[in-house]
C-alpha cells in the first residue's frame, strides 16, 4: 500500500465500469485520485464511496473527444494536487453493427472517444508524466489485437491506440516512462448497453451473459498490480492470452473463432 501514497492518479471514463473500480481500488490503496467522466452525478456517487472508505479524491467533468476539455482536466488536476503520476485512459464506447450498415459518424464518434481522447490526455499530461517518471496507461481490448466482427469502429479505434501507446513508449525510452496497454476479455460493465448501432443510437441491452463475464472489480486489481509490475502488455484473462497465442501461428483459424463466437450472439449483426 506504500507504494501509492502520495501517488496522484488520473482515470478517464471513472464514472462507471471498469474506470470506477480503478478509482476505488487505486484510492483504497492509498492514492488520491481524480476522476473524469461526462456524467457528473456519477462522479459524485464514487467520490462519496471513496470518501467514506477513508480516501482522497476529486473530479471533473467533461468530455474527452473535446481536446480543450482534456487540458483543463490536466491543468485543473495540476492545480489541485501539484502533479501527475499516472494517468489511466480508459474512457471508451463500443458498437454492434456489420460495416456495410453502419453510418460513417458511428466509426467517427468511436474514434473520438477510445483514440483521440487518449491522445487529447496524453499531449498535455506527457510532461508531467515524465517529470515524475510515472505510468501511462490505455485501456484496449482483445478487439485491439484482432479485428472483432460487428465491432469495425471499435477494432479501428483499439487498433490505433495500440499503435499510439506502443510509439510513446519508444520515443521515452530513455526516459524511464512506463506505459502499459491493458488487454481486457469480455468484462461486466455498462459497455454493451451504450454501444452504438448502424444509426448511432444505444444498443440498451446486452446480448452476452453478464454473469459469467470478469467483475469491473476484478479487471481494476488486474490493472493496478500491472502498474505496480511495470507490465508493457497485460492480458488479463485466458480468452486474451488465447487470442495473442493463436495469433502468432493461424490468423485464419481465429477468424473462424471470433466470427463463431460473435454470431451466437443474441440478434447478431452476422449475415
Amino acid at each position: 500500500m506504500k507504494l501509492w501514497n502520495n501517488k496522484i492518479a488520473i482515470i478517464t471514463g471513472a464514472s462507471s465500469g471498469i474506470g470506477k473500480a480503478i478509482a476505488i481500488e487505486l484510492a483504497n490503496r492509498g492514492a488520491t485520485v481524480m476522476l473524469a467522466a461526462r456524467r457528473e452525478d456519477k462522479l459524485k456517487e464514487v467520490i462519496e464511496v471513496i470518501k467514506r472508505n477513508g480516501g482522497n479524491a476529486s473530479f471533473f467533468a467533461m468530455d474527452v473527444t473535446n481536446e480543450k476539455d482534456c487540458e483543463k482536466l490536466i491543468n485543473t488536476t495540476l492545480e489541485y494536487f501539484g502533479k501527475i503520476d499516472i494517468l489511466i485512459c480508459n474512457a471508451g464506447i463500443s458498437m454492434r453493427a456489420n460495416f456495410e450498415d453502419v453510418q460513417t459518424d458511428v466509426l467517427h464518434r468511436l474514434m473520438a472517444v477510445n483514440f483521440w481522447g487518449a491522445v487529447y490526455c496524453t499531449k498535455y499530461a506527457l510532461p508531467y508524466l515524465l517529470k515524475s517518471q510515472g505510468s501511462l496507461v490505455g485501456v484496449s481490448s482483445v478487439a485491439g489485437v484482432h479485428g472483432l466482427p460487428g465491432r469495425t469502429g471499435y477494432s479501428a479505434s483499439k487498433y490505433a491506440l495500440t499503435g499510439f501507446l506502443d510509439t510513446i513508449r519508444i520515443e521515452n525510452l530513455k526516459k524511464r516512462l512506463h506505459v502499459m496497454i491493458a488487454i481486457p476479455g469480455f468484462t461486466a460493465s455498462e459497455i454493451r448497453f451504450t454501444a452504438l448501432t448502424a444509426d448511432g443510437s444505444e444498443q440498451g441491452y446486452t446480448p452476452r451473459n453478464e454473469k459469467k463475464m470478469m467483475t469491473s472489480e476484478r479487471a481494476a486489481t488486474l490493472i493496478i498490480n500491472g502498474i505496480e509490475r511495470k507490465k508493457r502488455y497485460l492480458y488479463m484473462d485466458f480468452e486474451g492470452k488465447a487470442v495473442s497465442f493463436i495469433k502468432k501461428f493461424s490468423t485464419k483459424w481465429l477468424d473462424k473463432i471470433f466470427y463463431k463466437t460473435m454470431a451466437k450472439e443474441e440478434n447478431t449483426p452476422l449475415k
